[in-house]
């Protein structure tokens, strides 16, 4: 009966032949009229004499005997033609309710055990077909455009003439005049398609392509004022109050069950566009043209039922879908994007409160920054972080409560934790990722700072600085985030407020901030971070080594973030804010040594001053601790970025020498002497550069008068006095009187500072963190010799030196006089002849390279002896360079360091003992390139010292043996392919240094063994056998793990060295070295050595794989046949 009842709806709704139409009509609004009466006309025929319809015909008497609103008498064609599709629709809708019924009865559970997992489910009766669609589709658009778009008032949807060409026809051919009148109609068709919408088959094609139409009918029908017009009763015309009601009903019903993006983008249309002028007559119509003004009744509930679905559960993103859905992230999607943002920011007037409003707004804005598809997660992120940065900006009250106190919660409890004998996780992983991935989003990709966002950050960011410090321990992926906010925070900032936060984080200011204690940092399962209490250390020196390594850890991180702020002038404002502190600090020492009468005392006031003493002692040590680690970790080029920066640091370390005038002790000090000498050499430098200084940077620099003026009067030394008075002079005058000594003072050197080089030692045990920070900022530069060390370009400054000249005392050098003729007197002696054509000290070279210098006979060159006793200074700077420099002349193959090569090399072996790095480093690097020039002599010599060692102390012995290793080590990486020739030697004395009684010796040489082994390839495999029983004995009788751990490190090293050739050259041995590995598994008990154990294996299987099953290449051979 289904199929008949859409074959009837077929027959109304079919169009006439053109030749009929256009045989006896003049216009289209006839044509059209005309088609509907014989359509009509055909179907009651069909209906009266086809025995198949007459169910359908039994049918539509029933439905049409049961309705109230059937008019017989109407003039109107097309309410006439509309009432019988709504006929048919009705029988259809109640036959498929019928059989749905019956269907649904069918099955029992009797016939559900039946069926098997094979059969397809039962089709229910209201699936219709594709030409069964299409012929219920077309009836519903001839009842809409004829039964309820005409009757809409104006301004209410979207009219028929802007949709099509149709239904600019159709506007005419409705009469409003006749019965019944046009708002019965309306109602008629409105619950007519309501009816239709109970089944869910119809209801889809109703809502998919006419829920515009029906919500906009029932929105008049509910809402409209009522106004009579003229010629009609009460009666006729006005809708009852409980049609009304019923049909706000209906609204509501309808907007609750369909889904709400497309109920919002209807709603959205139905609210029309906003006030603008008519169209010109050049404009046209048709789909392009503008929504028309709704009216004001209209517009006023659109808005409110806007409301009603944005302040939903997931109200917020169903806007947001409405608006956004179908875009491709273009230009115009990110326009609508900053639009929808507006609109939530903003409370509507409908809203009970704002603070309702933005209590259920907020927390949906934060989550549409969760989503994980690319497109959309793109366009909601954008929509989210504008709202959020906008709500900021308009409405920081509410912004502040319902906004960003949740962004930030999870960090909040970081900090705010409390609770002892706490064992489980307080803060999971997945909210600290949600919180940092949040606010990177919001502050670092939406990039609109504002004073309360700054604020509220600015309270999490001791506990972030902590996440981002653990997060540099591991591999995280919330590294980048962290870092990322940070840098943001400090770049949007004000000084005032960026410079206290880094206070605050090196914990300068007394503040605790950060996580709370009792809780740290571990790392989750995803690679982030969770917060779990702490363990309890009850030995006390284990707590404090944590809490000093912890906090020296935090200074590091600090200064790494500082190195990442290259655009910034931050780093420099800070590291001058910390030498104004060392300033203030020192000028605060002396009232600190007087003595405090403590005997008038209470308990609690000598407490309180012992407190006090403590703490400002503790920052202290903080600051110096932060000036050390950013004048080791920071260049001078990101410390002081502007001449304004260079002149204040130039002030702090005169100011900080004003302050040591005081004290007689410090005053007479060679270190206070030579800060002093650097800052008045600096002042001379800036003056006297090829550049003028403009007036700016003299008004910057007279701030240096007051401080170089009681230089002038009150320092002892005489030439300082008059050094300071000259300076004071030409700053004044603005360069116009400049003496000789402010010149002068720009080109001196000390004989003993070549080479201001800090080096840990020193660095430690010398100089203070402010005076290494001069150091390393302004250290002279040299040139190509001693002679010529002035001279400078036009376009750059002289290097910045001191202009005092004998700023060391004579003492100090007679004290280390007997040091360095002890060590120059082995390699003085006796030298060799050679071309001037080694480099300078300094790092430049003064000669040529190759056949270029002539040589000389006689004595060694000046330059080469006074490179050899540069190598046996005191000084740990000028020895390094010495050193570097002779490492470079035989790199280059300079004639008289070959000749001299015992000399050299006696020299380097000499320096290997020596405890700074800076030295040591220099003379292994020395060592390894004459063993790559002469490697059998070389080779040689450095085997005997590394079998015996010199002859001094054990743990000197012990020590030198370890770098003469690292020096074969070096040697054995360099031989390349003479690996096979000049490495057998080596293998027997590292394997006879396995039996050696440290056991650091024994890891050392394993280590070299395995460096050595992986290059001999087919050479190694008269040495398989010893290496084998060596390599298992010590892994399973040796008691050092460290030990171990080195064995099998280099049956791993072999294996990778030979990767294919293994199963070759270690074919006798293979099996033992696989044994043996499998015995480290099972049974040692040190999880590094398992875990190399574990490495060999598996690239012992990758090797034996690719023997077994090699891989198939697709190649032909082609063989002559004789």
């Amino acid at each position: 009966m289904t199929s008949a009842i859409l074959s009837a709806l077929s027959v109304l709704t079919k169009p006439i032949g053109e030749t009929t139409v256009h045989g006896t009509q003049h216009t289209e609004q006839e044509a059209l009229m005309a088609a509907l009466q014989a359509n009509q006309a055909l179907l009651e025929e069909r209906l009266q004499g086809e025995n198949g319809l007459y169910e359908v015909r039994s049918l539509r008497e029933e439905v049409r005997a049961g309705v109230p609103w059937i008019c017989t008498d109407t003039e109107d064609v097309t309410w006439s033609f509309v009432q019988e599709c709504l006929l048919l629709l009705l029988s259809l809708a109640r036959n498929l309710t019928l059989q749905l019924e019956l269907f649904n009865q069918a099955l029992s559970p009797a016939m559900s055990r039946l069926r098997t997992p094979e059969m397809a489910p039962p089709l229910p009766p209201d699936v219709l077909s594709v030409a069964q669609q299409k012929t219920l589709g077309a009836a519903l658009q001839f009842v809409i455009s004829l039964g309820l778009c005409p009757y809409l008032s104006l301004g209410v949807g979207v009219p028929l003439g802007r949709r099509s060409a149709f239904g600019k026809l159709v506007e005419g051919l409705v009469c409003h005049d006749v019965a019944p009148v046009p708002e019965r109609r309306l109602l008629t068709t409105t619950a007519v398609l309501l009816e239709l919408c109970v089944l869910s088959s119809l209801a889809t094609m109703v809502y998919t392509r006419h829920l515009g139409d029906v919500m906009a009918a029932l929105c008049q029908l509910g809402y409209r004022p009522h106004r009579p017009e003229k010629g009609t009763t009460k009666e006729e015309k006005e809708i009852s109050k409980e049609e009304r009601k019923n049909c706000r009903e209906a609204l509501q019903k309808l907007l609750g069950k369909v889904y709400q993006p497309i109920v919002i983008k209807e709603l959205l249309i139905l609210q029309g566009g906003p006030k603008q002028a008519p169209p010109g007559p050049g404009t046209s119509g048709g789909n392009r043209s503008p929504l028309s003004q709704a009216p004001p009744w209209l517009r006023r509930l659109c808005g409110q039922l806007l409301s009603e679905r944005l302040m939903q559960p997931n109200g917020v993103q169903s806007v947001v879908r409405a608006i956004l859905e179908g875009g491709a992230g273009g230009e115009s999607d990110w326009r609508k994007c900053d639009g929808v943002a507006r609109i939530l920011a903003a409370c509507p007037q409908q809203s009970l409160s704002s603070d309702s409003y933005y209590s259920q707004v907020c927390p949906q804005i934060l989550e549409l920054l969760h989503f994980r598809d690319k497109l959309t997660a793109q366009q909601f992120q954008r929509v989210a972080t504008r709202a959020a940065l906008t709500m900021v900006q308009d409405c920081p009250m509410f912004a502040l409560q319902y906004l960003l106190t949740p962004l930030f919660s999870s960090l909040h409890r970081c900090g705010r934790m409390t609770g002892e004998g706490q064992t489980q996780v307080t803060v999971e992983e997945w909210e600290l990722t949600r919180c940092a991935e949040d606010v990177f989003k919001i502050c670092v990709v939406g990039n609109s700072p504002s004073a309360p966002l700054l604020k509220a950050l600015g309270e999490v960011i001791p506990v972030l600085f902590d996440l981002y410090c653990f997060t540099k321990k591991n591999a995280s992926h919330l590294r980048a985030p962290c870092q990322e906010i940070l840098l943001w925070y400090f770049g949007k900032s004000e000084l005032p407020v960026a410079l206290s936060t880094l206070q605050q984080l090196c914990a300068m200011d007394g503040g605790a901030g950060g996580v709370a204690s009792g809780f740290h940092f571990t790392p989750g399962s995803d690679g982030g971070a969770q917060l779990n209490p702490s363990e309890t250390i009850s030995d006390e020196d284990d707590a404090l080594y944590e809490k000093v390594s912890g906090e020296q850890w935090r200074v590091e991180c600090l200064a790494q973030l500082l190195a990442e702020m290259k655009d910034s002038d931050l780093p420099g404002d800070f590291f001058l804010e910390l030498l104004q502190a060392l300033t203030c600090w020192a000028a605060e020492e002396e009232e600190e040594e007087q003595e405090v009468d403590t005997s008038a005392m209470t308990l609690l006031q000598l407490e309180q001053h012992l407190l006090g003493k403590v703490t400002g002692r503790g920052q202290k040590l903080a600051l110096l601790q932060v000036l050390a680690v950013m004048c080791e970790g920071l260049p001078h080029t990101l410390l002081l970025r502007k001449p304004t920066q260079v002149v204040e640091f130039i002030v702090a370390m005169l100011q900080r020498a004003c302050v040591g005038l005081d004290q007689v002790r410090a005053a007479a000090s060679p270190v206070e002497t030579q800060t002093l000498s650097m800052g008045m050499g600096l002042v001379a430098t800036l003056l006297s550069g090829p550049s003028p200084l403009s007036a700016e940077d003299y008004s910057s620099m007279s701030r240096l008068l007051p401080p170089l003026e009681e230089i002038s009067q009150r320092h002892p030394e005489v030439v300082i006095q008059e050094l300071a008075s000259d300076l004071r002079a030409a700053i004044a005058t603005h360069g116009a009187y400049q003496p000789d000594n402010v010149t002068r003072a720009t080109q001196y050197q000390s004989p003993k500072t070549d080479n201001n080089v800090p080096t840990k030692k020193n660095f430690k045990t010398q100089t203070s963190p402010s005076q290494v920070s001069q150091t390393r900022l302004y250290s002279p530069t040299l040139h190509n010799n001693p002679s010529t060390h002035t001279t400078q370009t036009p376009n750059t400054r002289a290097p910045i030196q001191t202009c005092i000249p004998n700023l060391r005392t004579q003492s100090s050098a007679g004290d280390s006089l007997a040091q360095k003729t002890n060590l120059s007197q082995r390699v003085s002696s006796g030298a060799g002849q050679g071309p001037a054509g080694v480099s300078a000290p300094d790092g430049g070279q003064s000669g040529e390279r190759g056949g270029s210098s002539e040589p000389s006979s006689g004595t060694p060159s000046r330059a080469f002896s006074d490179c050899l006793l540069r190598a046996c200074d005191p000084e740990v700077p000028t020895r390094a360079v010495a050193l570097r420099t002779l490492t470079r002349a035989i790199q280059n193959g300079d004639r008289e360091a070959l000749q001299n090569q015992e000399k050299v090399l006696t020299l380097f072996l000499e320096n290997l003992e020596h405890e700074d790095t800076f030295v040591y480093l220099s003379a292994i690097q020395g060592l390894a390139v004459l063993a790559d020039f002469f490697p059998e002599r070389i080779l040689l010599r450095l085997q005997e010292e590394y079998q015996n060692g010199p002859s001094s102390q054990k743990e000197r012995s012990l020590e030198t043996r370890l770098k003469v290793g690292e020096v074969l080590m070096r040697a054995s990486r360099a031989m390349g392919d003479l690996a096979p020739h000049h490495g057998r030697p080596l293998i027997g004395v590292f394997l006879r240094g396995t039996r050696d009684e440290d056991r650091s010796v024994r890891a050392s040489c394993l280590s070299n063994l395995g460096e050595l082994c992986q290059r001999l390839n087919y050479a190694l495999g008269s040495w398989a056998q010893e290496l084998s029983t060596c390599l298992t004995a010590l892994i399973k009788t040796e008691k050092e793990a460290e030990v171990r751990r080195a064995a099998v490190h280099v049956i791993s090293l072999l294996l990778r060295g030979l990767s294919d050739k293994a199963t070759e050259v270690l074919s006798d041995v293979l099996l033992d070295l696989y044994r043996a590995l499998k015995w480290v598994v099972r049974s040692d008990t040190d999880d590094v050595t398992v875990l190399h154990a574990q490495l060999a294996l598996e690239d012992l299987d990758d090797v034996m794989r690719r023997f077994i099953f090699p891989a198939q290449k697709l190649e032909k051979k082609i063989v002559v046949l004789p």
